[in-house]
């Protein structure tokens, strides 16, 4: 299977996060909000935009290990895939969006498996979830300006479409 110069370039972009994410980090301060956010925006073949931060997911599980709460993880990169196909850009809006997305829906997955079903369990697991909601913004706006920045130079220096 031959890939165009463009996605060649932009799975080298998603294997180097991979490669961060199993780096040492703080809790929640990794690159995949972006590279989910980054692959449904650049990716122009919707397979690739949602193979990528799954399989950047799965490989990296992998070493780190699964949980209980991987499947809702795993389906919040899918919904920030989705916004990236959607609005078609990178900018601190759609990283924003991408961040409350993965903190809500991981939220509740955390109440639904972790906590009373009641509505003290859920604001006692969105509070004690702030700090890591925190850390996955400064990651998520970091990291989506590492990946937007450097595949903007890429691509100029190597003239991708």
């Amino acid at each position: 299977m031959a890939f165009s110069k463009k996605e060649t370039v932009l799975m080298s972009f998603v294997a180097v996060a991979i490669l961060i994410r199993l780096l040492p980090h703080p809790p929640n301060v990794a690159p995949i909000t972006a590279v989910a956010l980054f692959a449904g925006t650049f990716f122009n073949k919707k397979h690739w935009a949602i193979l990528m931060p799954l399989l950047a997911m799965v490989v990296t599980d992998m070493f780190l290990g699964f949980s209980m709460i991987t499947p809702v993880v795993y389906l919040s990169f899918l919904a920030i895939t989705a916004v990236g196909i959607l609005f078609k850009k990178m900018n601190i809006g759609t990283v924003l969006l991408s961040s409350v997305v993965f903190f809500v829906l991981t939220n509740l997955g955390v109440w639904v498996l972790s906590y009373p079903l009641t509505p003290e369990g859920l604001i006692t697991c969105f509070t004690l979830a702030i700090p890591f909601f925190i850390n996955s913004l400064l990651g998520d706006i970091f990291f989506s300006a590492v990946l937007l920045f450097g595949y903007r130079f890429a691509a100029k220096r190597l003239q991708l479409a």
